[in-house]
């Protein structure tokens, strides 16, 4: 049976995680720590990051949209429109999701690893603005909430729950949309919203 590599919080992992259980792929997953990294995390991916996919029988894959590309491909197009607007749509959504991250995680290290002193706010309050920018266009957006959800759906609720985890009480002011849509998707697809990030 295939693998994924993933650590519990990791909204990237949750998305792959989302991705495989919608693509209708079995896996078994594999928690993984990051903070030092296994062997059998460096040899499947040398940069010593999750999430990993570990086909049977194949090379290891892994940046998380590498992976969702994969998946998409392996399950005949389960996880982007077919329409090239509307797939573009998707892919530019999964980006946008996976930025916020990207700035969200850049918060935490910062303050996980160096010393309090040695915080450096005017490089966190950039990267912040950053997902302030992001979710406010996200915010602002009709974001449908079809049966068949694509990659950049299962990218933003991994996304907004990753916020929930690490920044809750910082973000939801005037985005009551991106809410109650979070709200409808663990309602819609529970399955699903079994693998977004917790503790």
């Amino acid at each position: 049976m295939p693998k994924i590599l993933f650590s519990n919080a990791s909204p990237y992992s949750a998305k792959v995680r989302m991705a495989a259980h919608q693509a209708g792929i079995a896996f078994e997953s594999v928690a993984t720590e990051t903070s030092t990294p296994p062997e059998s995390l460096l040899e499947a991916n040398p940069l010593g990051k999750i999430p990993v996919f570990i086909p049977d029988g194949g090379s290891a894959i892994y940046d998380s949209r590498v992976i969702t590309q994969y998946l998409n491909r392996e399950s005949k197009g389960s996880l982007f429109p077919r329409n090239g607007i509307k797939r573009l749509e998707a892919e530019q959504m999964e980006a946008l999701c996976d930025g916020i991250c990207d700035a969200a995680l850049a918060h935490v290290y910062e303050r996980r690893m160096r010393p309090e002193e040695l915080v450096h706010q005017p490089w966190l309050d950039r990267q912040w603005d950053k997902a302030e920018r992001a979710l406010d266009l996200l915010n602002g957006q009709t974001i449908s909430l079809p049966t068949k959800v694509h990659a950049g759906h299962l990218a933003l609720r991994a996304t907004l729950a990753y916020l929930a985890l690490r920044f809750e009480g910082k973000w939801e002011k005037k985005r009551g949309k991106l809410i109650r849509w979070a709200d409808r998707f663990d309602r819609k697809f529970p399955e699903l919203a079994a693998y977004l990030p917790k503790s």
